[in-house]
């Protein structure tokens, strides 16, 4: 049985380049094409191919925001990332979308029909360059994304000081103090104040040295 293929770019040479070249391999089948991310979503419920490939930056509707839908609506269907961009921001995008791989378009055509392959049977496909770019992301220090008024707040807690005397330094009262410090162990992913000072110290977000009573 034939690998049913979906393609979603929005240049004409790069779609019709990729039929042809996918086309000329026995076991594949392009079932259609989509110039852009809604046309995908559309194209993938009527179709229901077994593997979409889709570029990540087209007009309208993105390849990403699309893979996120279609994986949501047709968890079956497969989509494979094709894209000459290989930022750690698009990369991740595609990943956290439900991408089931991720190439670049100078990716060697046999490497090309493989991924496809390994697509189709529900297995994960990432180019060398694009896997250790993913790897080093996630192992980065995690962003804490704590507002300037909240780190103040931490920073006083490192301090030693109740949420009365925080209140009096920043001219806030004490319930917005306390509002301060539970968004903070949420975004800290901690449950008390002790804990949320070292968990900043250990990210960065405070200094590394702390006088708290």
């Amino acid at each position: 049985m034939s690998i049913r293929i979906l393609i979603a770019d929005d240049h004409p040479v790069v779609r019709e380049g990729m039929r042809a070249l996918l086309d000329a391999e026995r076991g594949f089948e392009v079932v259609g094409a989509a110039v852009n991310g809604d046309e995908a979503v559309r194209l993938a419920g009527e179709l229901r191919p077994d593997v979409i490939l889709m570029d990540l930056r087209m007009p309208g509707t993105d390849g990403a925001t699309a893979t996120a839908e279609i994986s949501a609506r047709y968890p079956e269907i497969h989509v494979l990332v094709v894209t000459t961009y290989d930022s750690d921001q698009d990369i991740l995008k595609a990943v956290e979308a439900g991408a089931a791989g991720y190439l670049l378009k100078d990716t060697p055509r046999e490497e090309l029909y493989g991924a496809v392959r390994a697509a189709a049977r529900g297995e994960t496909v990432l180019t060398p360059t694009v896997a250790a770019r993913l790897v080093t992301h996630m192992r980065a220090p995690k962003q804490s994304n704590l507002t300037p008024r909240e780190t103040e707040v931490l920073a006083c807690v490192a301090r030693g000081l109740t949420n009365a005397d925080i209140g009096r330094e920043l001219f806030i009262g004490e319930a917005t103090v306390k509002t301060h410090l539970l968004r903070t162990f949420a975004k800290l992913g901690v449950d008390d104040r002790t804990a949320a000072v070292t968990v900043a110290m250990e990210r960065g977000v405070l200094p590394g040295s702390r006088n708290q009573a």
